[in-house]
């Protein structure tokens, strides 16, 4: 027997935080009966998620994403605005896939889409540290001091925020942390007096974005991905 919430995970339906938060509010049921946090079921019982039948799939896919600048990463936005998910490269092939982690509206670059419900799991808990690299533009230029002050640590929310600046090339350089608060590259520089231009993830430890297109998908291995976690 498993627990509901990794069973619906694992279905590709969600992650297992979302699963939890359904559970929470009532919206899935155990063989027809209110599921509860820490219910746990057989291959064989009936789940339901707002009263549909929760589909079950052993095939496990993993794509990336070059998210484009002014779309949200996420399923559901009740203002209808635009998603990841409104997008044609998606919604016509794996509309089923959930997001790894997010961007936010103005960011852009890459995203690790699955139905691996284990492995976003994963890679989104802190313990794993993994290193993202984003590609950074402002203005003014980055001061010597605050590249040396990020990489001792700054102080935001009462915790330490650590950053490695690279790739220098006057206004534009490359930032890689291993820490995901939201919004967090963004809220630091302008704590710092910069005004952000570009904000673009290029690579999640080995998965790089190179040369995908803007909006497009590309399929990636199984093998690949799960070096993230090694």
């Amino acid at each position: 027997m498993e627990r509901i919430q990794k069973i619906i995970a694992n279905s590709g339906y969600c992650s297992r935080r979302k699963a939890e938060e359904l559970i929470e509010q009532g919206k899935v049921k155990l063989n027809n009966k209110i599921a509860k946090l820490g219910d746990k079921a057989n291959p064989e019982d009936k789940i339901t998620i707002n009263d549909s039948p929760l589909k079950k799939s052993n095939i496990k896919s993993y794509f990336i994403l070059n998210k484009p600048k002014g779309i949200l990463v996420t399923k559901h936005d009740p203002k209808n605005r635009r998603t990841i998910y409104n997008l044609k490269s998606i919604s016509k092939n794996i509309p089923t896939l959930n997001h790894v982690g997010r961007l936010d509206a103005m960011s852009e670059g890459l995203l690790i889409l699955t139905n691996d419900g284990n492995l976003i799991q994963k890679l989104t808990h802190p313990k794993h540290a993994i290193t993202k690299t984003y590609q950074v533009r402002t203005e003014p230029i980055l001061k010597k001091q605050d590249i040396t002050n990020l990489k001792s640590g700054i102080l935001i929310d009462d915790r330490k925020f650590y950053a490695t600046i690279s790739n220098i090339k006057n206004n534009t350089f490359h930032v890689s942390i291993q820490e995901g608060r939201n919004r967090i590259i963004r809220r630091v520089l302008e704590k710092l007096n910069y005004k952000i231009y570009q904000l673009k993830r290029i690579s999640i430890a080995n998965i790089k974005l190179e040369n995908l297109k803007s909006g497009e998908i590309k399929e990636i291995s199984e093998e690949k991905i799960k070096q993230l976690i090694l």
